[in-house]
């Protein structure tokens, strides 16, 4: 039976940003990482008018120009100059801007694929090897690590297993790792909306009385639209015709784009704050959305994880122990809990503020809106929130 030092299940966006993390110093070390993911990456990249797409936070950048991969991943990245924030029907707005920043973008945004590729090219076959598609089945603690039995019926062993595999984990759930779910009752719409006006890498969060919508720039003047609306409304919109669709979301949106003319594939994701329990054991790690999934109108959740991804391969590096030693893994527990504490938190109240509709609170946000614009460190405040520097200096 082969063993390991490091098995990452799952292979996605988190799984293979920490596989980059280590990867320098496991070469070092002569460790072996290898990374179960049940989609195979495409060898190549390929266009689409309808790929989904992450927003990156300006910390986000800051990890990967470390890791060496900013430079590929900055071709096909929409830089985020300015974000506009409104409150429909009421007269406060907020406006962040880069330049007030004094940073060259407040975030980016990325189609996932492209994002993919350069992740997955960026790894070193000597130290990172790939089982795909394989799909671990089971997972026996052991004394010393995890046993992992993968759907071809292989087995493996490994000093510590990283949970990667997103937010509807069966392993976590196999583990007896609880969870906290808070269902928000809400669904989020993703398309991609072609506008006749230059978005001029304009990013809106507008947030109405039916839910939060946010419009985020993309490359070929594409915009991501998230637009959040109850669990039945949104399954209508999901459903209309192109025509009906575009003329209910400009309704809603206005026309500081022009006239939105096109509009892709709509996916709809029922929403709810997920948080588990236990996030890290004895040769065990629990990252990305399997840890935390987050609504994502605030647009923190990959970003956070990515912290956290970062957070653990220094930890692990940083340590003369094996790689499952459960104080290193306590101590990296410990460094992220302020950082997930305020991060699900500012998350989770900027959908709650905004999403209500009672009198006394759409008063309050207004004025909330109107001060933000007015006052300078709150305003600061805000803004280091959202470029993902709210608790770490280096991002």
């Amino acid at each position: 039976m082969s063993r390991v030092n490091l098995a990452i299940i799952g292979g996605g966006l988190v799984g293979a940003s920490l596989a980059l993390a280590l990867q320098a110093g496991a070469k070092a070390r002569g460790w072996k990482i290898v990374l179960i993911e049940p989609f195979a990456p495409g060898d190549s990249y390929q266009p689409s008018y309808d790929a989904r797409s992450s927003a990156l936070s300006f910390g986000a950048r800051q990890i990967y120009q470390r890791l060496g991969l900013w430079q590929e991943i900055s071709r096909r990245a929409e830089p985020i100059k300015q974000i506009h924030v409104s409150d429909r029907g009421r007269f406060s707005t907020a406006r962040l801007s880069a330049m007030e920043e004094g940073v060259p973008a407040l975030g980016y945004v990325v189609e996932n694929a492209w994002l993919g590729q350069c992740l997955w090219q960026g790894l070193d076959k000597d130290v990172i090897t790939w089982r795909c598609p394989a799909e671990v089945t089971r997972m026996e603690p052991l004394v010393d690590g995890y046993r992992l039995t993968l759907n071809d019926e292989t087995s493996l062993e490994c000093d510590l297993a990283v949970l990667a595999d997103g937010g509807r984990s069966g392993l976590r759930e196999q583990l007896g790792i609880g969870v906290k779910k808070r269902p928000y009752h809400q669904s989020a719409l993703i398309a991609n909306i072609t506008p006749s006006e230059s978005h001029n890498g304009m990013a809106f969060e507008r947030f109405t009385d039916d839910g939060p919508m946010a419009l985020l720039p993309l490359p070929e003047n594409r915009c991501a639209l998230v637009w959040t609306r109850l669990g039945m409304d949104a399954q209508r919109l999901a459903q209309l015709d192109e025509r009906s669709f575009l003329s209910e979301l400009q309704g809603v949106f206005g026309y500081r784009l022009g006239t939105l003319k096109q509009v892709g594939a709509r996916h709809l994701y029922p929403l709810s704050l997920i948080e588990a329990e236990e996030q890290v054991r004895p040769h065990l790690a629990v990252l990305g959305n399997a840890a935390h999934s987050l609504h994502p109108i605030a647009g923190q959740g990959f970003n956070l994880s990515l912290r956290d991804a970062q957070a653990l391969a220094e930890a692990l590096l940083g340590s003369d122990q094996p790689a499952g030693d459960f104080a290193t893994l306590q101590a990296y527990r410990e460094r992220q809990r302020l950082d997930q504490s305020l991060t699900v938190g500012f998350s989770d109240q900027v959908t709650r503020l905004f999403g209500s509709t009672q009198p006394l609170v759409s008063l309050g946000r207004n004025l909330g809106l109107l001060g933000l614009d007015l006052l300078p460190p709150a305003k600061r405040w805000f803004a280091r929130q959202a470029m993902g520097l709210g608790t770490r200096a280096d991002g």
